[in-house]
C-alpha cells in the first residue's frame, strides 16, 4: 500500500521507513495495546516452560488470552509456531492466570476465561504468499496483521482478511495425534453461519437487511463473529453487536449511558445489567419498521472511533 502527503491540493507519496528490529514492533504494539487491540497487556517476554512469548494480552470482551509475536522476517512458519504456542497455552491455564493475577488488580480464575476463544497474531511489515494462504482457514485461530512505517511518524496496520470462500480447517486430514488436531477440538472460531443456523427464513432475512444497512454506513466496516453476537468494527474496534433470536435481533449501541441521541427512546439502557453486546444500549428489532432511525443510532457510535 503506498501512502501519500496532501498539501495545497498536491500528493507526494510518503517514504517508508523500516523497522530495524523486531522490538521496535514491540515496544510500539506494548506502549498502545488498548488503542490497536482493545486488549490488556499482560506480560512482555513471557517465559514458560522452554518457550518464549513476546507479549501476552488479554482480550476482555472474549475472556480469552491472546499471544502476540513480532517478526521482521519472512523465513518462518506461521502454522507450526501458532499451533505450538495455543497448544503450549491450554497445556498450561494454569500459568497464564496466575501471570494475569500478578499483574492486574482483579483477580481471574480458571472458569472466568474462555479458552475456545483463544487465538495468537503474528505482527509483521510483510508476508509471503504461502503464510497468507497457510492461514486462510476461515475458523483458525491464527491472525496476521501487517505493519509499515513511513516518514513524518506514520504508522500503516493492516490485518490481513481470510477471503469469503476460506475453508474449514476441520475438513482437512489431520493425523489424530497431531498438535493442529487437539487445538482445533479446543479452540472455536465462529462464524456467521454459526448464528444462523437453525434460524428461519424471516429472521435470516431481517439480519442480513440490517448487516448491509450497517456495512453500508462507513468504508471499512467488517464483520467479527464472536461466541454469542455478531460484532461490526471499524479499524478493529466494536462499534455494535447483533445478537440472532428465533423471531427478532438484539441490537447493541457501543456507547456509553447518557451519550446516545434517540429521541424516539427506540433504545434502553442496559448497563447494569448483564448482556452479550458490548455497548450500553439495547435495540429489539423485529422488523425494518425504523431501519433508517436506527442506523443514525448506530451511526453515532461509528462516528466515535
Amino acid at each position: 500500500m503506498q501512502l501519500f502527503k496532501h498539501s495545497n491540493t498536491t500528493l507526494s507519496s510518503l517514504r517508508e521507513v523500516p523497522f530495524q528490529l523486531e522490538k521496535e514492533i514491540q515496544i510500539l504494539f506494548e506502549k498502545n495495546m488498548e488503542s490497536l487491540t482493545g486488549f490488556i497487556l499482560i506480560k512482555s517476554e513471557f517465559s514458560i516452560k522452554h518457550g518464549r512469548i513476546d507479549t501476552l494480552a488479554f482480550d476482555p470482551e472474549n475472556r480469552a488470552f491472546v499471544i502476540i509475536e513480532y517478526k521482521r522476517s519472512q523465513n518462518y512458519s506461521v502454522i507450526d509456531q501458532g499451533f505450538s504456542y495455543l497448544n503450549l497455552m491450554l497445556e498450561n491455564e494454569a500459568d497464564f492466570i496466575i501471570e494475569y493475577n500478578e499483574t492486574q488488580q482483579i483477580s481471574l480464575k480458571r472458569a472466568d476465561v474462555d479458552w475456545s476463544q483463544s487465538r495468537i497474531l503474528f505482527i509483521s511489515p510483510s508476508f509471503t504468499d504461502f503464510q497468507k494462504q497457510s492461514t486462510n482457514f476461515k475458523d483458525l485461530a491464527i491472525e496476521l496483521w501487517e505493519i509499515k512505517r513511513f516518514e513524518d511518524d506514520m504508522i500503516m496496520i493492516n490485518p490481513i482478511k481470510k477471503s469469503k470462500s476460506a475453508p474449514s480447517i476441520r475438513k482437512t486430514q489431520i493425523n489424530s495425534d497431531s498438535v493442529i488436531n487437539k487445538v482445533t477440538k479446543e479452540i472455536k472460531v465462529y462464524a456467521e453461519e454459526d448464528h444462523l443456523q437453525g434460524k428461519n427464513d424471516a429472521t435470516v432475512e431481517l439480519y442480513e437487511i440490517f448487516k448491509d444497512a450497517i456495512l453500508n454506513l462507513g468504508s471499512d466496516i467488517d464483520i467479527k463473529p464472536q461466541k454469542m453476537v455478531i460484532g461490526f468494527t471499524h479499524h478493529g474496534k466494536v462499534f455494535a453487536d447483533v445478537l440472532i433470536l428465533k423471531s427478532e435481533l438484539k441490537l447493541w449501541i457501543n456507547l456509553k449511558m447518557g451519550n446516545l441521541d434517540d429521541p424516539k427512546n427506540l433504545s434502553r439502557d442496559v448497563s447494569q445489567i448483564g448482556r452479550w453486546g458490548k455497548g450500553e444500549y439495547e435495540i429489539r428489532v423485529g422488523n425494518t419498521a425504523n431501519l433508517e432511525y436506527i442506523m443514525s443510532l448506530v451511526k453515532q457510535a461509528l462516528s466515535t472511533i
